[in-house]
């Protein structure tokens, strides 16, 4: 599953954020980026996610960081997601997974006893020369922001 390591260049990627504009790494070169892997908009622990993070926006972007969202929803599902929550980051739309299988975190996964392909919850810390700086394989969904700022 994970082919990725701290150290490693983040693999470049091309995805429509809820505003329907192309994302691409290349577009954060020069700042460090929090790209956030998560299953699916408007779910327990993925809004608990999001606002941990948004709640923490503030001490990210003192610290020089973007944040960006990434899930399998639609542009449209992200629009609501966003507006509900008052989310202040982008959040990518990955319908066919290619940004999720490109960093390691889309395989199997279990669930009530049912295996699927989906997401696996994880958080990427990318440096201003496009570096993998930290992997966060255990994301506490209710305090992700002090968990990557404690680092």
């Amino acid at each position: 599953m994970f082919h990725l390591k701290e150290g490693d260049a983040a693999p470049d990627f091309s995805a429509s954020n809820e505003k329907g504009q192309t994302v691409r790494l290349s577009d954060y070169k020069g700042k460090k980026l929090v790209l956030y892997f998560y299953p699916k908009d408007d779910t327990p622990g993925c809004t608990a996610e999001a606002c941990s993070l948004r709640d923490g926006y503030g001490a990210f972007q003192a610290r020089g960081y973007e944040i960006l969202g990434v899930s399998p929803d639609s542009v449209k599902k992200h629009v609501k997601f966003q507006e509900k929550y008052s989310l202040p980051f982008g959040l990518l739309a990955d319908e066919d997974h290619a940004v999720a299988e490109a960093y390691g975190v889309w395989g199997p996964k279990k669930f009530m006893g049912r295996t699927y392909d989906g997401i696996h919850r994880t958080t990427f810390v990318i440096d201003e020369t496009g570096k993998i700086e930290r992997i966060i394989a255990k994301v506490d969904t209710g305090n992700h922001a002090e968990q990557l700022l404690q680092a």
